[in-house]
C-alpha cells in the first residue's frame, strides 16, 4: 500500500476523553472549532492562514468571550478528516494512506486549503499523492473507491470516483501477460500457481496469470460502484464476455448469502438489498450464450423467486436459461413454488415450462423451424436434435422427480411431458420412469387417466431391461403390459433371424383400435373395450406379469412355415400337403420364453386361464381353444361384445 507522510514536527494532538482534543503547547488557545460531538482547542494563526473558510467564518463572527467557537460539524470525513487537516495546518507529522486520503481530500476542500492561500498548501499535496501513486496501483485504487461511499457528493464532485472507476478498467482490460502487481485469486488455482509443472528441464516457466484474474478484488465494492466498474471495463472492449459473466458469478456469490447452496434466506432483514443486487446482476449479464453457465442462471432464478424480485427480471432469466436449457441439471430445475400451501405444489413447474418455451422458440427460429430426429441416420448431423434430445432426457428425468409430489396435477404432468415431441426421443425408459413414479405417488388415478398417462410413451421403445420391469409392475394398465410383451416378442423374432414379421399366431392375439383382433376370419370375433383390460381375472393378471420377457439370445431360430400353424382356421397342418408334422416338429424347437408369453396371451384374451373357483368362459372359437366346440357355463369376468 502507498502512503504519504506530511509534516516535521512532533504529533502533539491530546485526547482528554471527553470528546475534547487540544495542543499540548504553553500557548493558550484562542479558537475552539466544533465538529459534530468533539470540540478541538487550537489556535487561530495556524489554521487560518492555510483555511479560507475559516478565515471567513471567523471573520463574520461576533463573540464577546476571548476564545471564538466555530462550528463546521457538516464537514466530510468527521472528526477524523478535520484532525488530519489541523495537523497539517501545525506542521505535525501526518500519515497519508489508501484509507484516509479520500476523505482528508474532502475535508480540504471544504476548508477550501487552496494553493491561493498558501503554496504547497493540503489539497495540491494530496492530489499529487492520487495521481502519481493512488490510482496507479490496482489494490489502493479499489481501497479508495470503496471509502468513497459516506462521502457523497463531494467525491463525485472532486471526479474521485471516476478517476478510480477509470483506473481499475483499465487495470482489468490489461492484458494478463502484463500483470505485475498482487492480487487476490482463492476461488480456484491453476496448476502453475500450485506448483505443478512449473520446472521444464532445470528452468522455472513463468506463471501464467488467469483472464479473470481481477474478479475476486472487485467483489468488496457496494453494487453502485462495482456497477460503474463493471460497464467501464465492458465499454473498454478488451474483456471477454465469459470473463465478464465470471466476475458476476463471484460477486453474486460473495454478496448474496446461500445462493450457492441455492437456499437464499427470504426472511432476513436485506431482502430489499439482495434484491436490489440480484436485479442488477442480471441486468449486468453479457449477452452472449455461455457467457455464464445455466447452473447459475437457474440459481439465479431460484433466488429471484424466493426474493420476490420483479416480474421483468424473471423473465429475463426465463429467456436466458431456454437459450441454453441443454445444459442444466435436474437438481437446477427444481425451483420451489412461491406458495407453499397445504394442497399446491411443491415446485414451480410453469416456470420450467416457460424456459422450455424459450428452448423450443430459439430452435425453431435458429433453423427453418424443422427439428430434426437424432436418430435418423439419413438426415445426418443435426445440432438442433441434439440439443432437443438433450432437453428431452432432462425433461425425462425432472418429471421423474416432481411425480413424488402428490398434489401436482396430471394435466401439468402430462403437458409438461408433451412439450417434447415423443417422437424425438429414441429410448423411452426415462418417460417410462417418471410415469410409474407418478402412478406410485398418485394410485387413485381413474382409468381414463392411468390410460393418458401410459399412452405418454411408446413401448416399442423401451430397452429390454423396462420392458423386463414393465412386465411385473403391477400398477400398469393389462393393455401396456401386453403392448410391451407383444413388442418384446416382435424384437426377439427379428433378433433370431426370421425377420421383423412376428408370427401370426401371436399378433392375433392383440386387439385393433376398433377391438377386433389381427389375422381374425371368423364370423363372430371377440372383442375387448378398455375396461376390459383393468377388469381382467386378478389371477390372470398376476400370472402374466410374473412371467419373464423373451431372452433375445436364449431363442431357437423358428422356421418360416411355422406361422402357418394357426391361419385362423383351426387347421393345426396349414397347407394339408404333409408339412404339419414338419411345422409342429419346428414349434417345439421354439424357446420356452417365446411360448410361454403366446400361451398366455391366447389365456388372457380368450379367458381360458382358471383363477381359483372362477373360470372364464367363451362362446365363440378362441386362437387358443383346442377344442372349437367346447363350452362353458361359468360367468366370465371380462366383458365382451359379439360382433357378427
Amino acid at each position: 500500500m502507498k502512503y504519504m507522510k506530511l509534516g516535521s514536527k512532533p504529533d502533539v494532538f491530546q485526547n482528554d476523553g471527553n470528546n475534547t482534543r487540544f495542543v499540548a503547547t504553553e500557548l493558550a488557545t484562542d479558537i475552539i472549532v466544533t465538529v459534530g460531538e468533539v470540540k478541538f482547542f487550537l489556535h487561530k494563526f495556524p489554521l487560518l492562514s492555510k483555511s479560507e473558510r475559516l478565515q471567513k467564518i471567523v471573520a463574520t463572527t461576533t463573540n464577546d468571550e476571548t476564545n471564538d467557537e466555530v462550528d463546521v460539524s457538516d464537514i466530510p470525513g468527521g472528526p477524523a478528516a478535520f484532525e488530519i487537516c489541523a495537523k497539517f495546518c501545525y506542521g505535525m507529522v501526518v500519515t497519508l494512506n489508501a484509507y484516509n486520503v479520500v476523505a482528508a481530500r474532502c475535508a480540504a476542500d471544504y476548508l477550501e486549503m487552496h494553493e491561493t492561500i498558501e503554496k504547497g498548501n493540503l489539497i495540491y499535496k494530496i492530489d499529487v499523492f492520487l495521481t502519481s501513486s493512488i490510482f496507479r496501483t490496482w489494490k489502493d485504487s479499489i481501497i479508495v473507491l470503496h471509502t468513497t461511499k459516506n462521502l457523497m457528493p463531494w467525491v463525485e464532485e472532486l471526479k474521485i470516483v471516476s478517476h478510480c472507476v477509470d483506473s481499475i478498467a483499465n487495470k482489468a482490460s490489461i492484458d494478463p501477460s502484463e500483470v505485475e502487481w498482487s492480487y487476490t485469486y482463492n476461488r480456484k488455482k491453476l496448476a502453475q500457481e500450485n506448483g505443478l509443472d512449473s520446472h521444464w528441464n532445470g528452468v522455472r516457466k513463468q506463471t501464467a496469470v488467469p483472464r479473470d484474474w481481477w474478479v475476486e478484488d472487485i467483489c468488496e465494492l457496494e453494487m453502485d460502484f462495482y456497477k460503474r466498474v463493471l460497464a467501464a471495463v465492458k465499454a473498454k472492449g478488451r474483456t471477454s464476455a465469459d470473463v465478464l459473466g465470471e466476475a458476476l458469478k463471484a460477486y453474486a456469490y460473495r454478496k448474496v448469502p446461500g445462493l450457492l447452496e441455492g437456499s437464499v434466506n427470504s426472511n432476513s432483514v436485506d431482502v430489499a438489498r439482495y434484491r436490489n443486487i440480484l436485479e442488477t446482476i442480471v441486468w449486468l449479464l453479457p449477452g452472449d450464450n455461455g457467457s455464464v453457465s445455466c447452473s447459475f442462471l437457474l440459481k439465479l432464478l431460484r433466488a429471484a423467486c424466493l426474493l420476490d424480485v420483479g416480474e421483468n427480471c424473471r423473465n429475463e432469466l426465463v429467456k436466458r436459461v431456454g437459450r441454453q436449457l441443454e445444459n442444466a441439471s435436474v437438481k437446477d430445475l427444481l425451483i420451489l413454488a412461491e406458495t407453499q400451501e397445504e394442497g399446491s405444489p411443491v415446485y414451480d413447474v410453469d416456470m420450467v415450462v416457460g424456459t422450455i418455451e424459450e428452448f423450443m422458440a430459439q430452435q425453431d427460429s435458429g433453423g427453418n423451424g424443422e427439428i430434426l430426429e437424432v436418430t435418423d441416420p439419413a438426415m445426418g448431423f443435426d445440432p438442433n436434435g441434439v440439443k432437443v434430445l438433450s432437453v428431452a432426457t432432462l425433461i425425462d428425468g425432472y418429471l421423474a422427480e416432481i411425480a413424488k409430489d402428490p398434489n401436482l396435477p396430471i394435466l401439468k404432468f402430462v403437458g409438461l411431458a408433451e412439450m417434447i415431441s415423443i417422437g424425438l426421443r429414441p429410448v423411452h425408459d426415462g418417460l417410462y420412469r417418471a410415469i410409474d413414479m407418478y402412478l406410485k405417488e398418485h394410485p387413485g388415478l381413474t382409468k381414463s387417466e392411468k390410460k393418458r398417462l401410459c399412452g405418454l410413451m411408446d413401448c416399442k421403445k423401451l430397452s429390454p431391461e423396462a420392458c423386463m420391469h414393465a412386465v411385473q409392475n403391477e400398477r400398469l394398465p393389462l393393455r401396456v403390459v401386453v403392448q410391451v410383451l407383444f413388442f418384446e416378442q416382435l424384437r426377439a423374432s427379428a433378433a433370431s433371424g426370421n425377420g421383423p414379421d412376428l408370427p401370426v399366431d401371436v399378433r392375433s392375439l392383440l386387439p385393433r383400435e376398433t377391438g377386433n383382433s389381427y389375422g381374425s376370419s371368423r364370423s363372430t370375433a371377440t372383442t375387448y373395450t378398455e375396461d376390459d383390460m383393468h377388469g381382467a381375472p386378478v389371477a390372470d393378471i398376476n400370472s402374466f406379469r410374473s412371467m419373464r420377457v423373451v431372452n433375445k439370445s436364449g431363442g431357437s431360430e423358428r422356421s418360416s412355415g411355422s406361422s402357418d400353424m394357426n391361419n385362423g382356421n383351426g387347421n393345426s397342418n396349414g397347407n394339408g400337403n404333409g408339412n404339419g408334422n414338419k411345422n409342429i416338429h419346428e414349434e417345439k424347437k421354439v424357446s420356452k420364453g417365446i411360448l410361454m408369453p403366446k400361451k398366455i396371451l391366447r389365456k388372457i384374451w380368450s379367458g381360458k386361464v382358471h383363477s381359483g373357483e372362477n373360470s372364464s368362459s367363451d362362446t365363440s372359437e378362441s386362437p387358443g381353444s383346442i377344442n372349437p366346440d367346447e363350452t362353458k357355463s361359468t360367468p366370465s369376468r371380462i366383458t365382451r361384445h359379439s360382433v357378427s
